[in-house]
């Protein structure tokens, strides 16, 4: 079974960096987020698969707070979903989601990436 959900980015929440941080602060604020974000969210499905379940609810605050930095709302949302449904006791629930969440977060890093390549 195949999963593509269309990701899309806040560009104006973009924008906002861009125009408060000049081009040069922004890219630098990206880069360091992207980089952050791939990270994070390696650790929190290494957290996941070995049942770290409070490792994990802090690393998915800090990827909330990364993706909404950056205007991936989508990954918000969905990093959101996971912290509700790691206190639920529905494990299948929060398997799905957080199966979602690696795809979205992936999906995600590389809507980005390739954004900043059309903008140099």
């Amino acid at each position: 079974m195949q999963h593509d959900e269309m990701v899309r980015l806040d560009r104006s929440q973009l924008e906002v960096l861009y125009h408060s941080l000049g081009p040069a602060g922004a890219d630098k604020v990206v880069s360091h987020a992207l980089e952050e974000l791939a990270g994070t969210l390696a650790r929190a499905s290494a957290q996941y698969r070995s049942g770290e379940v409070e490792a994990l609810r802090g690393s998915v605050k800090s990827l909330v707070a990364l993706a909404q930095q950056i205007g991936m709302t989508l990954l918000a949302r969905v990093g959101r979903d996971v912290l509700l449904l790691s206190r639920s006791y529905d494990a299948a629930a929060f398997g799905a989601t957080m199966a979602r969440l690696e795809r979205i977060g992936e999906s995600s890093l590389v809507a980005v990436w390739d954004l900043q390549d059309l903008s140099v």
